[in-house]
């Protein structure tokens, strides 16, 4: 399990500099193949996760990441749905930017 709460802490904090790094280039970030495991629920992206909550999600995981399970859980999500929603986000330079900012905000 800790192995998993330091993936995704440093895969959140990746998809951020992904995510701040967008500025109307018209980038496509990619990823690198992802597994998938059966146990996990499936990837839908919960349609009230906003860009600011993922932001504060994130921030909270990076100060928290022992109860990273826990606090995705918690928002409804799963790591591949978080690493979704965070991929759907950082395509649109202004989601990105409120991502961003929802994160800096909370991490301080």
């Amino acid at each position: 399990m800790t192995t998993m709460r330091k993936s995704l802490t440093a895969f959140a904090g990746a998809l951020l500099l992904i995510a701040a790094g967008c500025k109307g280039n018209g980038g496509s970030a990619t990823s690198g193949s992802t597994s998938v495991d059966a146990n996990q629920p499936s990837t839908s992206i919960a349609p009230a996760t906003t860009p600011e909550q993922l932001g504060a999600l994130g921030a909270q995981i990076k100060k928290q990441p022992n109860d990273a399970h826990r606090l995705l859980i918690e928002h409804g999500l799963n790591e591949q749905s978080f690493a979704a929603a965070i991929r759907k986000v950082s395509e649109d330079p202004a989601p990105a930017k409120r991502y961003a900012a929802a994160y800096r905000q909370s991490s301080s």
